[in-house]
């Protein structure tokens, strides 16, 4: 059942920031889906690919489709019709294959280089060396790559209840986002968002110049996995 007054309340705070609010809907029923659509909601993420499919083809198609989940490469090929942002690019071969697949829909997809930058090594991402080199391997092959638009960095904070260390964690995810935007895309304009922030702690992120949140249990609930 999806959280009409959370949503309102979310949604309005976040404009004053013009900050994108992502629903992620993993594991929620179409219907939560649609009611949120029809309240003005537009940015849904998902973390899984079948399940993704299944609502894609249910749903209004001006639907922002955001995947937010470890993507293996050979599972790009059922998405690339149709997601607007795939945020957790964590290695060249997998940003080679959306674009690949892009190329075959004869659109562009846009996409978030995913950090490691919790304390936890259950977190996907890379750590800021392999993104310099995965940059350095981009801009080498840019010309073959035009169906890939890298628009910024994603990254999940540790999952504690010490805000500092939350704080401290998304703002060098902040400051990495500025080093990339001076170094490799102070010309590219569309180098602009950084997406950090989940319902427990999208508040902290906000406050660290997060551009993107990612709320699920606030809008939705708590997830039911029985069906997962």
């Amino acid at each position: 059942m999806v959280n009409v007054a959370a949503w309102k309340e979310i949604s309005a705070e976040l404009a004053k920031d013009k900050v994108t609010l992502v629903a992620v809907s993993k594991t929620k029923p179409v219907s939560d889906i649609q009611d949120l659509y029809d309240l003005g909601q537009r940015d849904f993420g998902e973390n899984y690919v079948q399940e993704l499919e299944e609502k894609q083809a249910q749903l209004p198609t001006d639907i922002r489709w955001h995947y937010i989940g470890h993507l293996q490469s050979n599972k790009v090929k059922y998405i690339a019709g149709y997601t607007y942002m795939i945020h957790a690019v964590d290695s060249f071969k997998l940003l080679l294959e959306i674009n690949k697949q892009a190329t075959k829909h004869n659109r562009t997809i846009k996409v978030l280089l995913q950090l490691h930058i919790a304390d936890e090594e259950t977190k996907h991402g890379m750590d800021e060396a392999a993104v310099l080199e995965l940059l350095d391997y981009y801009e080498a092959q840019r010309a073959d790559l035009q169906h890939v638009q890298i628009c910024g960095v994603m990254g999940m904070a540790t999952f504690t209840d010490d805000t500092e260390k939350v704080r401290a964690e998304f703002k060098r995810l902040h400051n990495f986002f500025v080093y990339l935007k001076q170094t490799h895309f102070i010309a590219d304009s569309n180098f602009s968002t950084i997406s950090m922030g989940m319902s427990g702690d999208y508040k902290i992120a906000v406050e660290e110049s997060s551009t993107m949140v990612r709320v699920g249990s606030l809008l939705f609930g708590h997830r039911d996995y029985t069906n997962a």
